[in-house]
């Protein structure tokens, strides 16, 4: 067992190194050297946990789907519109997830699959529609599928944007004007009063689900 979690403790470490270095220089710029300084261990360590800077990349792109999720909400739309936030919120404050987010929308990363967070996102979001659909939450034209994808899409887009305008320091906004535009083309009013948009949303989630103080979003988008 103290080995075990010796090991597990290792891999978080060689994680964490390997996220800070793609965050800051990209995939095809960082290298194995500089993730190993940065982690403080041996190659035996890190070839024992990860065969190659490609398998250290998908580690780190699956890594940020792991860490939290949104309680069930009686409406599935609130679960969507929490689902988004707190990604949002934790892009703003987690490492991991700006390394993940950074590596997914990389196109200098020719050789590394790119397409799991994309896939990964569309079946979760597309998963709750089916809930609110079943629950008569949406507008009668929508299918599922197809606006799992758009939203994908334009949060992907509106990511980038606040990353380069402002290093994500105006995000919660930014989300909260997307969502704003996109449902309702897709959610019954009658439902979508109901929903809280708010640009701290992501912010009282996270506080919800850790129990642990938020910080709340200083930086306006501008509009």
């Amino acid at each position: 067992m103290v080995k075990q979690d010796r090991a597990i403790r290792t891999r978080q470490t060689i994680l964490a190194a390997a996220a800070k270095v793609f965050e800051e220089r990209g995939y095809q710029a960082a290298t194995i050297t500089e993730i190993l300084a940065t982690a403080g261990v041996t190659k035996g360590a890190l070839y024992f946990h990860f065969q190659s800077k490609e398998h250290l990349a998908q580690g780190v792109l699956a890594e940020q789907d792991q860490r939290l999720s949104v309680p069930a909400r009686t409406c599935k739309v609130q679960e969507i519109v929490d689902t988004v936030a707190l990604h949002a919120y934790r892009l703003r404050t987690d490492p991991m997830v700006r390394a993940g987010v950074r590596l997914s929308l990389d196109q200098q990363a020719t050789d590394l699959d790119r397409s799991g967070p994309f896939r990964r996102w569309s079946g979760v979001i597309r998963s709750f529609l089916d809930k609110a659909q079943a629950q008569g939450e949406l507008l009668p034209h929508v299918v599922t599928a197809e606006t799992a994808d758009v939203l994908v899409g334009s949060f992907a887009g509106v990511q980038a944007m606040s990353q380069i305008i402002s290093c994500y320091q105006d995000l919660g906004h930014r989300t909260s004007e997307l969502l704003r535009h996109l449902l309702p083309n897709v959610v019954l009013s009658s439902v979508l009063t109901t929903v809280d948009l708010s640009a701290d949303r992501g912010a009282v989630v996270f506080a919800e689900v850790t129990g642990l103080p938020a910080e709340v979003e200083l930086v306006a988008a501008p509009g």
